[in-house]
């Protein structure tokens, strides 16, 4: 299926928050303006591979890039880039540990619309549904109903990693 054209892609940036938790403090449980509705797209892990492959940190970091310069001129030309931001809990509260954020442009923008795609699963029913048990206190319920998450094995030369690990 195709979904646009090469041009529609050039100045799209597109990010991938595989964190549920992360996604709910991001657009406030869905209640956010312009943000109501949550989508959950499941990708094929060939397509996030080949973005986290390609990919540039958002960010400079001494040690990951020889100088600034050299960084942005990685980040110009880098389909992908990779932010990592603290992870939430069920009060959207920062934990000390980080999940990985991945933007996609160009290239990888529109393989992500037009080739990685699997599904597509409106999850603002669940996000309503998880944030009234925490507004209530029922954390156990609310966590009970959290999507299963499981840690990523990123290939190697992912950007950043070596911080996190």
């Amino acid at each position: 299926m195709r979904t646009g054209t090469r041009k529609d892609y050039e100045h799209c940036l597109t990010w991938i928050k595989p964190s549920f938790l992360w996604m709910m403090y991001r657009c406030g449980w869905g209640a956010k303006a312009d943000q109501e509705t949550v989508l959950a797209v499941e990708i094929e892990r060939g397509g996030f591979d080949w973005a986290l492959g390609r990919a540039c940190l958002s960010h400079y970091e001494p040690g990951e890039h020889a100088d600034r310069a050299v960084w942005r001129r990685e980040l110009k030309g880098a389909p992908a880039r990779v932010q990592w931001d603290p992870e939430r809990d069920l009060r959207l509260r920062a934990l000390p540990y980080r999940s990985l954020q991945l933007g996609l442009a160009g290239e990888a923008s529109r393989r992500y619309a037009d080739e990685w795609t699997v599904a597509i699963t409106d999850v603002t029913p669940l996000a309503r549904e998880v944030h009234a048990l925490v507004r209530a206190g029922e954390m156990a319920a609310a966590a009970a109903l959290l999507p299963e998450e499981r840690p990523y094995p990123a290939p190697g030369g992912t950007p950043g990693l070596g911080r996190m690990s």
